[in-house]
């Protein structure tokens, strides 16, 4: 059924209830605006997010899972991570919207509708694992500044749209082209027009792999506004900063894109490993390109109570970037020793993958289940906290969960 213009009853209803006022002139409301009023509100009601969740910052809104919620296969909305860095956009015109493709290597500029892309292109559907860069900052010390992420940064979802690649060779690629940046709708903090609160990007090879798509739908649905409706590019496996929500555009660079928070220490780790606390020269950070080897567990949650002499099955999911896991593993002793789980295949490349195992303990006490995931290329997660970088970036540690044995 075709989208309406202005804003359904129900919805205005529900916004009305959630300001504690009737929205007088609701009826001409566009779909998809969003009242200023709801900038300040409940962020559970307003983003439909489960009370569980982790409210970090609401100016932005940021606010992340705990593990047990992200015991699902692909993740549902509820329970997905928002990490913004300017204002929502206020008004989201879905009929008028288009994307231009412009920058220095485009070979003409061009323009499309939504209705372009959705009709001229061929539609794929991948689940694909995005990943704030930050996941896990809360463990760094000396203490990293930004959202404290813990562990809940990262989802899984379908994710259904166009390949970039053939909307880039559409408008035609020229031979000097290196990199792509994008170019979204969403507000500076100051409300500043002048000023992008985001605008990062990625070199030309990730841009043209398959699973790199420009989407419109998320689980079946169309985008959440909180994560991108109506258009969003998806490029898993890399830092979920290049996945830019609210798309307007996209340059196709003949340098490495030079937009917000693609300078200084945005997103860049140390070229080489530093001592914690050291101040590393900009010229010697490096951008995060593809994410490392991780897992979680998400079931049980942690503190799980179990009589002596029953086993505890544990589940979870490990992604390893643009590679995949090879191997599962999971310690009782502290990293002493570590027995296999089962892991399965992703269902398609970028997408994380689920293990599985059932845990016998040998007496009653106190216990914890590592999990540890290895990659492709060999390389495991560390048991503890990598390498200290100054943004709290890329922390791969080993997840835990506390369990008693009565």
């Amino acid at each position: 059924m075709k989208r309406r213009f202005f804003v359904k009853k129900a919805a205005l209803s529900a916004m009305a209830g959630i300001i504690g006022a009737d929205i007088v002139f609701g009826a001409t409301m566009p779909e998809g605006y969003q009242p200023l009023a709801l900038q300040d509100s409940d962020p559970f009601k307003l983003f439909h997010k489960d009370t569980e969740m982790v409210v970090l910052n609401d100016k932005p809104w940021n606010m992340e899972a705990q593990a047990h919620l992200l015991d699902d296969k692909v993740t549902p909305n509820e329970y997905i991570f928002i990490r913004n860095n300017g204002l929502i956009p206020e008004k989201v015109d879905e009929k008028n919207w288009t994307l231009t493709i412009d920058g220095e290597s485009v070979k003409q500029q061009k323009k499309y509708t939504l209705a372009e892309l959705k009709s001229k292109f061929k539609q794929h559907t991948y689940q694909l694992t995005l990943e704030c860069g930050g996941n896990g900052r809360s463990e760094f010390d000396p203490p990293a500044k930004g959202n404290q992420w813990t562990i809940g940064a990262v989802y899984c979802a379908n994710w259904t749209g166009v390949r970039l690649r053939d909307v880039l060779e559409d408008a035609g690629i020229k031979s000097d082209a290196v990199y792509i940046g994008y170019h979204a709708a969403d507000m500076h903090l100051s409300r500043d027009p002048n000023k992008e609160p985001i605008s990062r990007g990625a070199p030309m090879a990730k841009a043209l792999q398959d699973e790199t798509i420009l989407a419109f739908q998320m689980n079946g649905n169309d985008i959440p506004l909180a994560h991108g409706f109506p258009l969003r590019l998806v490029a898993g496996g890399w830092p979920a900063s290049v996945s830019g929500k609210w798309l307007q555009r996209i340059s196709i660079r003949n340098k490495i894109h030079d937009g917000e928070k693609m300078n200084g220490t945005a997103y860049r780790v140390p070229c080489h490993p530093v001592a914690a606390g050291e101040e590393v020269p900009e010229s010697e950070m490096c951008i995060i390109e593809s994410m490392p080897v991780k897992s979680l567990i998400t079931y049980p949650k942690s503190g799980a109570i179990i009589a002596k002499g029953q086993k505890l099955k544990i589940r979870g999911h490990a992604w390893a970037g643009e590679l995949e896991v090879s191997k599962m593993e999971f310690s009782i002793d502290f990293g002493s020793t570590w027995k296999e789980c089962a892991v399965e295949k992703p269902v398609n490349r970028l997408a994380w993958q689920h293990f599985s195992a059932e845990v016998g303990f040998p007496t009653i006490g106190y216990y914890e289940i590592w999990a540890r995931a290895t990659d492709s290329k060999g390389v495991s997660q560390p048991m503890l906290l990598p390498g200290w970088n100054p943004k709290g970036y890329l922390n791969n540690a080993c997840h835990r969960i506390a369990v008693k044995v009565s």
